[in-house]
């Protein structure tokens, strides 16, 4: 009887060590001079003096986030350079809303079996969004758990720090009645809804991710596996022009409808115009293939719009100048007097 290893019980240290070959040099270039440690180290340690120096009252921040069963979307297409994108969206996005700053990253990859190529293109996707936001990839796990996935498919976890100013933290206490509703643009589904999105197009449409849908102007599965936006750019430029926000909220799971209400204070609630901005096919053909109810759709999905802010009237043309050479923005709706609903009229 040959002798048992860890190899052979499914786990590969040597495949371990290959993936950490691949990634280090890219992880590293997303350091900045506050990263005190590199890849291997039991932790990651960094250097908070010199941020502290720039606050009075600094305030932590950290969110945890998945890209949930969008990994499947780029197992199916043997496509993985971009989930590293959408996980570090997802997370950056959820402490923006606060007004804070992302400062450091770390991920978490598990899998049935490591394929260290998979990897080195997953973590690819991250280091490009952590350098064009100024973050830093600290560390992070990859796990190799047989027979707890499933042959092929990943999860994906991401975890991030930021920071904010105590009396500058957003937390939506002061929307008040009269105030805009103001939409970003998304991109698609960006990481949520995508267990309903696949049982639309594979199991009710027949469809496969190499295949076309009319309206839709790449494959089903270019088209699902769109990167998710990340929004740092367009709020820190938002705060650094001193714009009062009222209110942020991150367009994720629970769509438009149960995302917006975590950030009303009693007695308020938002009226949505749907037609206030545009469609995007995506949505329309989901809708349509699935025969799926209006008000599912704006309670599963983002419908195009991936990060909300209530402002005052007022700041509409400055919030529209500010970020005029990063994303249009659309007025969908107001702040009326309720509690805490949102409607869609």
């Amino acid at each position: 009887m040959a002798k048992v290893d860890y190899k052979s019980a499914g786990v590969n240290i040597d495949a371990g060590n290959k993936t950490v070959d691949l990634i280090k040099n890219s992880v590293k270039s997303t350091f900045t001079k506050n990263v005190l440690t590199g890849l291997g180290s039991f932790g990651s340690l960094y250097n908070l003096r010199p941020i502290l120096n720039e606050y009075k009252n600094p305030v932590m921040v950290q969110s945890i986030d998945g890209v949930g069963t969008k990994a499947i979307i780029a197992r199916k297409l043997n496509k993985f350079d971009t989930i590293g994108v959408d996980l570090l969206s997802a997370c950056a996005n959820d402490i923006l809303v606060m007004g804070a700053k992302p400062l450091t990253f770390l991920d978490y990859i598990a899998n049935d079996k490591l394929r260290p190529d998979v990897v080195e293109k997953i973590v690819s996707g991250m280091v490009k969004a952590c350098k064009d936001t100024g973050v830093s990839l600290v560390g992070g796990e990859t796990a190799e758990m047989p027979d707890t996935y499933l042959p092929g498919e990943h999860d994906l976890v991401g975890v991030i720090t930021g920071v904010v100013e105590k009396d500058k933290i957003i937390t939506g206490e002061h929307i008040k009645t009269g105030d805009r509703v103001i939409g970003l643009p998304s991109s698609g589904l960006h990481t949520n809804g995508y267990s309903l999105a696949r049982k639309v197009f594979f199991d009710i449409g027949k469809l496969n991710v190499e295949d076309t849908f009319p309206g839709l102007q790449k494959s089903v599965g270019m088209t699902l596996l769109e990167p998710h936006i990340n929004y740092t750019n367009h709020i820190s430029y938002l705060i650094k022009k001193g714009i009062n926000i009222h209110g942020i909220a991150h367009i994720t799971g629970g769509g438009l409808i149960e995302n917006i209400p975590r950030i009303l204070p009693d007695k308020c609630a938002a009226v949505l115009k749907k037609d206030s901005w545009p469609t995007l096919d995506i949505f329309t053909s989901i809708q349509s293939i699935g025969d799926i109810a209006e008000n599912e759709m704006y309670r599963t999905f983002n419908m195009g719009i991936g990060m909300v802010l209530v402002i005052e009237h007022k700041e509409l043309e400055i919030v529209s100048n500010t970020l005029q050479n990063i994303s249009p923005i659309f007025e969908i709706g107001k702040i009326v007097n309720g509690n805490k609903e949102v409607t869609i009229e």
